[in-house]
């Protein structure tokens, strides 16, 4: 679980070049933004489901 959370942190890190391009106009970084953020999506998906079945296991 704490290696999903890493993943995501470094996931959300490495976009904020191409996030500072893409809001200068730079249509090319908006369309990586766009891919970057759809793994976030799913990274951030998977932690949560990851949450889900820990606390399923721990009973709570």
């Amino acid at each position: 679980m704490l290696e999903t959370y890493e993943q995501l942190k470094t996931l959300v890190a490495s976009v904020e070049e191409d996030i500072r391009k893409a809001a200068g106009g730079n249509r090319a970084a908006g369309t990586r933004v766009r891919k970057q953020m759809q793994d976030v999506k799913n990274t951030a998906q998977d932690l949560r489901k990851k949450i889900l079945e820990n606390r399923e296991t721990e009973g709570g």
